[in-house]
């Protein structure tokens, strides 16, 4: 009697033990099969589109995110900064962006600002000549970059190209074409989307 009782004991005990290691065993098979589902961070940083809520940018201010690798810079350009890239065509390589720089901005970008809003600039930080990231320097008439016929713009201290407010690129300088524009719209006034071309966007 008391060693049926002792057998029941040892084959409730395998029992449990058995199911506890099943159990494992499927979570382990479980897990990855499951997370196959989900996509990798390598896939989002392929071109997930990213929101950039700019409700706080103030004019002159920039602030820089990440897209697909890569820094993506959004500024407010004031009434002023806008004026005076109508002043600056004759101090640039490719101004109307028809040249060689016509690929480096979506088709539904046109006016000399290379913006959907004026105000609102959203250029890709790359230099385009060896991919090095430009300085912000916005500041009027600084003197190691031209003194007054200097507007406000971006400075690459690797080689010293320059580009203005819009991302153009100025003459005699090493970068070939302006800077790019990513494809990007405006989910509403104070949210920017990039990675979403606002002709193919359902928004």
């Amino acid at each position: 009697m008391s060693e049926q009782v002792i057998d029941l004991k040892k084959r409730r005990f395998l029992t449990n033990a058995t199911s506890v290691v099943g159990a494992v065993g499927v979570g382990f098979v479980l897990v990855p099969f499951l997370s196959s589902w989900m996509p990798s961070a390598r896939a989002k940083a392929a071109g997930a589109p990213i929101d950039v809520n700019i409700t706080k940018l103030e004019p002159g201010q920039l602030v820089r995110v990440l897209w697909r690798k890569k820094p993506v810079w959004i500024f407010r350009r004031d009434a002023q900064a806008l004026a005076n890239l109508k002043t600056l065509d004759g101090d640039l390589a490719d101004p109307n962006s028809t040249g060689n720089s016509k690929t480096n901005q979506p088709t539904y970008i046109t006016e000399n600002h290379r913006a959907i809003k004026a105000e609102i600039a959203v250029i890709v930080g790359i230099c385009t000549h060896l991919g090095c990231s430009p300085t912000y320097r916005p500041e009027l008439g600084a003197a190691d970059l031209g003194g007054d016929s200097w507007k406000g713009g971006f400075y690459c201290p690797c080689h010293g190209s320059k580009f203005d407010l819009a991302g153009r690129v100025y003459s005699g300088v090493p970068a070939p074409t302006n800077l790019v524009i990513p494809p990007y719209h405006f989910v509403s006034d104070s949210l920017i989307q990039i990675g979403v071309d606002p002709t193919t966007s359902a928004s």
